[in-house]
């Protein structure tokens, strides 16, 4: 395999960018396809704090949107991360923990305190997320909601995720009350 490279996004890189996460969540289960525009909408709204892409030969493989987090409390420096996806037939090689590690090395240089996410417990664990944190969020995704925090003191508030993830859709996915 040649060598692949994270990146910050560039302009010219969004059709890209818009292909690798529309085919990363064709086949998913508890996707109805509205990451792409998820992600689209991110950038419009100038919610896309940080893009990360995965090149390899020259081709966009892999992408990371981060946002801003809002919490309830006003504390500031939180980020959301998703969506973020890789081609299909390049998954299982890395490519999406390369993404998250650029990601939270970025962003605790920059002095953020954490990121948060919706996504699957089991595979986010193996990068430090955790669910039992004073953060929370409400709805019927809660139980899929986790921290990966940057700073000792977690203050306890609701989160809030970007306008654009309003889009999001899902399907097939049960309330995790664990």
């Amino acid at each position: 395999m040649s060598d692949l490279t994270i990146r910050a996004e560039v302009p010219g890189d969004e059709p890209a960018i818009r292909s690798v996460v529309e085919a990363a969540f064709a086949d998913h289960p508890h996707s109805k396809g509205t990451e792409p525009a998820i992600v689209d909408r991110l950038r419009s709204d100038g919610d896309l704090a940080l893009s990360l892409v995965a090149e390899q030969d020259g081709a966009i493989v892999g992408h990371a949107a981060y946002s801003a987090a809002v919490l309830s409390s006003g504390e500031t420096g939180w980020f959301a991360l998703g969506p973020i996806g890789v081609l299909p037939a390049r998954q299982g090689r890395g490519i999406g923990r390369m993404l998250v590690e650029a990601g939270t090395a970025r962003l605790t240089a920059v002095g953020a305190k954490g990121i948060v996410l919706l996504g699957d417990p089991e595979l986010y664990a193996r990068f430090g997320f955790v669910r039992d944190t004073p953060l929370s969020v409400a709805g019927p995704l809660a139980g899929y909601f986790q921290v990966l925090p940057f700073v000792q003191e977690v203050a306890e508030a609701q989160v809030r995720f970007a306008p654009a993830f309003s889009l999001a859709r899902v399907r097939n996915r049960p309330e995790r009350e664990d």
